[in-house]
């Protein structure tokens, strides 16, 4: 029996009890010419390796925190586990959910899309992070002089001075009277002095984004970002032919009145036509590793390595914030649990989206779920994912 670490010396005994052997899967179709091709699909031994990790999702699943999960686990450049649990709802003959199952990322949105089109504007010299937002978007300046300071780092680094979020869908029944309801939010305190993670403060940036790189978000994002990486599930607006293999999010009685299956669970974004800069995007597990794989690797082929740094690297101000540019870091507590390294960076989603990466570990796990289903109510996977991340690293440093 190989020797283990004694750091989880009872954990690893029981998890190399679990035996040996692999399975091999190919990560994506070998025609593509992309990074994802290059990710070697090697799922060594993922029912034993990560059991203790699936079993938590399991239990979650029985015990009702969530009715479906995907993931999805790169790690040394290889694609290390590719796992789905549970049904698409509660109910015994919902279909069950498939590695290929389409899920609703919601604010996983916010780096898969909007920070990385801010990524490769900044790479090619077009975005000036310390540019005032009213100069993008004249209409934000308003009467509060303070909102010329708001630059667009503050919106990247959720330091802007506006609050979280607003019900703008309540008095707005199109894209334009949304974005016109979301420039005139007060703000809640001085720019730059506090961070406090804004859904209206990335509305405006995805605006902006749009009207600098003169292309809407969904147009750039399949042109620079999911075409060149082989991400052939991940869109704005799914078409109805992949309905049948999205989870259903919401059983929406308050706003939509139906079931939300195919269509973003987020009112804001609803209004919005599907695609703004804080939500609206559609992934499968596997997508979101060549996502992760190409941010492990430098950013290539999309961006330099050193915008992938940059933007990634916790921000110093405001003092104590855990945010980097469009993207989170580790803090404590943490949703990625208690063993990512400090230069690590993810983010969440409302419906009970994430993805975590390790560039120490050369690690990536993404955990795609509709916790939402069917009402918000249910947050009990705060509680769950920590442990499931735990118990990932607990099996990698088991089997070094």
């Amino acid at each position: 029996m190989p020797s283990v670490p004694l750091r989880y010396p009872l954990r690893c005994f029981i998890l190399l009890l679990a035996g040996t052997g692999a399975v091999r899967a190919t990560f994506l179709s070998k025609t593509n010419p992309s990074s994802a091709t290059t990710l070697r699909s090697e799922v060594e031994d993922q029912e034993q390796r990560f059991s203790l990790a699936f079993q938590i999702l399991d239990n979650g699943i029985e015990e009702r925190a969530l009715p479906a999960a995907s993931v999805a686990i790169t790690h040394l450049g290889k694609l290390v586990a590719l796992k789905a649990l549970g049904r698409f709802t509660y109910e015994s003959d919902s279909p069950a959910v498939a590695t290929d199952t389409i899920f609703d990322l919601a604010s996983v949105s916010k780096v898969v899309a909007t920070t990385t089109i801010a990524m490769i504007l900044y790479d090619r010299g077009l975005l000036d992070l310390e540019a005032p937002l009213s100069g993008t978007i004249p209409e934000f300046a308003g009467e509060d002089k303070r909102r010329r300071d708001v630059t667009l780092r503050m919106l990247l680094a959720h330091s802007s001075g506006l609050p979280a979020y607003e019900k703008l869908y309540l008095r707005a029944t199109t894209r334009d009277a949304l974005l016109q309801g979301a420039s005139s939010v007060a703000l809640k305190f001085d720019p730059g002095t506090h961070a406090e993670y804004s859904d209206i403060g990335f509305i405006l940036f995805g605006v902006a984004l749009e009207r600098i790189a003169k292309q809407s978000l969904d147009r750039f994002c399949q042109i620079e970002i999911f075409g060149p990486l082989g991400m052939a599930h991940t869109t704005f607006n799914p078409p109805t032919s992949w309905t049948s293999k999205i989870a259903p999010t919401a059983d929406d009685r308050a706003f939509r009145k139906r079931i939300i299956q195919g269509e973003v669970q987020d009112e804001n974004t609803s209004v919005m036509g599907g695609v703004a800069g804080h939500a609206g995007l559609f992934s499968t597990a596997r997508d979101m590793a060549a996502f992760a794989h190409a941010m492990l690797t430098g950013g290539a082929p999309i961006v330099r390595p050193e915008t992938v740094t940059f933007f990634t690297r916790r921000e110093a101000q405001p003092a104590g914030t855990s945010r980097a540019l469009g993207w989170d870091t580790p803090s404590s507590p943490s949703q990625s649990g208690k063993s990512f390294s400090s230069s690590a960076f993810g983010h969440l989603g409302y419906t009970g989206t994430s993805l975590w990466i390790d560039p120490d570990r050369k690690l990536s796990v993404t955990l795609l779920t509709n916790r939402t289903w069917p009402d918000c109510s249910n947050h009990a996977i705060k509680e769950l994912r920590p442990r499931f991340h735990d118990a990932i690293i607990e099996a990698l440093e088991c089997s070094s």
